[in-house]
């Protein structure tokens, strides 16, 4: 019975650990983000490029730890876009907020889509 009403459905399956295993493993989702903590290294693109490879977007986090650690954002995006070119970026800081309303109004317009 069709309402009237649009239903949008999220649902976020969060791998804590390394980031080379759910790169592996199809569960059926529209999109995978990847999160970069400031305070992993710049490298980690291509250090493990399936990941990047298989993510539409990283979102590099802990941006308020910048000052405190030696993480090149620029060069970190450079060596994201060497491993997928078509990456969307956000810079945010969770615990801060900043930025991020960048990070829900991309998970909003990609259930818009879907």
């Amino acid at each position: 019975m069709d309402l009237g009403v649009k239903v949008n459905n999220l649902l976020v399956i969060e791998n804590v650990g390394n980031l080379v295993c759910p790169s592996s493993f199809d569960l059926g989702e529209a999109h995978k983000v990847v999160v970069l903590s400031v305070t992993e290294g710049d490298d980690k693109p291509l250090k493990y490029p399936d990941m990047f490879h298989a993510a539409d977007l990283m979102l590099i986090n802990k941006t308020d730890l910048l000052p405190y650690v030696d993480f090149d954002v620029e060069r970190c995006i450079q060596y994201a876009r060497q491993v997928n070119p078509g990456i969307q970026i956000i810079k945010l800081s969770a615990t801060k907020g900043e930025n991020f309303s960048s990070w829900t109004g991309w998970l909003e317009e990609q259930v818009k889509r879907e």
